[in-house]
């Protein structure tokens, strides 16, 4: 048996498998974080501002599945770094709206780049038909999820 070897059990496991290949495929992102003093939370809220633009605090925690206090921190660190402002709601001063600012908005397209070519480059074993075939069947997992915890 070699020291590399796997257990088949755990090889058995499809969240085992995605859990390992995320791992893989993040790994190089994660290093790029680091040495920018973020985490992939972090990040996951830059690109969440990126894609939905100024948005309320609690709908970002919910499109991002966070525990709203845990974003309360990662926004303090964004806020803090000038990448992020926060502003009361005149119409409900307990809501604030988030936005990028401009070099909040420059981060999250290098971050976005370079995760996607992360991506590129660490599942490149599969051809562009098989990752579009497993990022539809993640979905799907994951759509189902979202839907069940919504209808709680």
């Amino acid at each position: 048996m070699s020291e590399n070897e796997r257990p088949p059990t755990l090889l058995g496991l499809p969240s085992y498998l995605a859990a390992h290949v995320a791992q893989i495929a993040r790994r190089p992102l994660v290093d790029e974080l680091a040495a920018r003093d973020l985490r992939l939370p972090h990040f996951a809220v830059l690109a969440g501002l990126h894609d939905f633009g100024a948005t309320a605090q609690h709908e970002l925690a919910g499109r991002l599945g966070f525990n709203r206090s845990h974003l309360v921190g990662y926004l303090d660190h964004l806020e803090q770094a000038g990448h992020v402002t926060r502003e009361r709601d005149s119409d409900d001063r307990r809501r604030h709206h988030v936005q990028l600012t401009p070099s909040g908005a420059r981060l999250a397209v290098e971050l976005i780049e370079t995760a996607q070519a992360v991506e590129r480059e660490r599942l490149d074993i599969l051809s562009a038909k098989e990752l579009r075939t497993l990022a539809m069947l993640l979905r799907r997992v994951l759509d189902a999820n979202d839907a069940g915890e919504r209808a709680d």
